[in-house]
């Protein structure tokens, strides 16, 4: 029997989503799960979509050490969606940028890469003095520098959004970067992506069929990231690690309350039976077998 794996060395740090044309091959790829979505499953998107894409980009390889364990304990458990998650990211990227580029650029590609270009350069340098203080990841920070160019550009800035978003609790006072600064990089990064021409894909959708896209995108990535998390919460329960292997995308946010994966409690409900299902166990309730254990109890 496999055994649990040791805890993560280091916290994973968030990555650069893929440029668009390896977005675009992984939203076609998924077209026919999203058109199979019934619209009364479609979630409401109440996250930052790339900033959750590149959280879960740099936590997939932590997921993927843990897949034949999964498959392992959990049988019943559709391992595949561990598979699978980098091709729900990276489309629910696409999908966002799409829907971006639907609604018109509000801003003219020279204009967005004149803020884009500076700030990329001061949350860099800033990212670099934390990196050396080893307040955040310096793998992840050397990456980021070796961008060129407007697509790498906007790229970067979603990378440094998620990375300082994610590490603000130990870097608030320690870095002359501002929140806003941050969120605005969050922002820009999509923006500029859009407007450099994700529309070169086939026809641009209408803002109607864009948005459609996006939110069943968004669906099939967060329920399979979101499934992924509550097994590796069984799984590593005595570890309490998952908020390092896992960690989640509606943390500190009302999202998703009913989630048993949105809390920091033990899975504590069976999986959904359809995208974006879930019921909550009142607190101090007893954990039942998670989805796909031996023995577990289908909900009633």
């Amino acid at each position: 029997m496999a055994k649990p794996s040791a805890p993560l060395k280091k916290k994973p740090a968030p990555k650069r989503p893929a440029t668009p044309p390896q977005a675009a091959a992984a939203f076609d790829k998924v077209a026919p799960e999203m058109d199979a979505l019934e619209r009364d499953a479609l979630l409401p998107i109440n996250i930052d979509i790339p900033r959750a894409v590149s959280q879960v980009l740099g936590v997939l390889p932590g997921l993927l050490a843990l897949r034949p364990l999964i498959a392992e304990r959990l049988p019943t458990h559709d391992v595949g969606l561990v598979d699978r998650l980098e091709t729900y990211a990276l489309a629910a990227w696409y999908a966002h940028l799409a829907w971006l580029s639907s609604g018109g650029a509000q801003n003219g590609l020279k204009q967005l890469v004149e803020e884009a270009v500076p700030l990329r350069a001061n949350l860099l340098g800033d990212a670099e003095a934390l990196a050396r203080r080893g307040l955040v990841d310096a793998e992840t920070v050397a990456e980021i520098r070796t961008g060129n160019g407007h697509m790498d550009t906007a790229n970067d800035l979603v990378a440094l959004s998620a990375l300082f978003s994610g590490s603000w609790p130990e870097i608030a006072g320690k870095t002359a970067a501002t929140e806003e600064e941050v969120r605005r990089a969050g922002e820009l990064g999509p923006e500029l992506l859009a407007s450099l021409g994700v529309r070169e894909h086939g026809a641009a959708p209408g803002p109607s069929e864009a948005a459609d896209r996006r939110a069943r995108a968004f669906t099939l990535f967060v329920d399979a990231y979101d499934q992924t998390r509550r097994a590796v919460t069984y799984l590593r329960w005595k570890e309490d690690d998952i908020e390092a292997i896992a960690p989640s995308l509606y943390k500190g946010r009302g999202g998703r309350g009913a989630s048993s994966s949105d809390t920091d409690a033990a899975p504590q409900v069976a999986p959904p039976a359809q995208p974006g299902a879930a019921g909550a166990v009142p607190p101090g309730a007893a954990a039942p077998a998670p989805p796909g254990a031996p023995g577990a109890v289908p909900p009633g």
